[in-house]
């Protein structure tokens, strides 16, 4: 976690995520960095819009708080519709960030 958390630090900071800086916000945190798993995260990160990313991880947070709007038999459908909809979008999600948790 700490690879992908130094990655979006200097994506925050509107930084050049490289391997050299990654490895030096690591040792900035105290962590001693292994460069084959820097190396892993620049080339996972890639393909990666972050933005986007994060974007699409915030609706799915959005919709996994929002409570249900009617009573009932309407509430029940409605909770049945969001969790399709935060299955999708948790997918969609993942899709990016997945092949730096593997």
């Amino acid at each position: 976690m700490e690879y992908v958390y130094s990655a979006m630090l200097l994506h925050s900071a509107k930084k050049g995520i490289t391997e050299d800086a990654v490895a030096k916000v690591l040792k900035a945190a105290g962590i001693e960095s292994d460069a084959s798993r820097v190396k892993a995260l620049i080339a996972s990160l890639k393909e990666v819009n972050i933005d986007e990313a994060i974007e699409k991880a915030a609706v799915a947070q959005a919709v996994q708080v929002q409570p249900a709007a009617h009573a009932g038999g309407k509430a029940e459908a409605k909770k049945e519709e969001v969790k399709e909809e935060q299955g999708k979008t948790e997918e969609e999600a993942a899709e990016g960030l997945g092949s730096l948790f593997g």
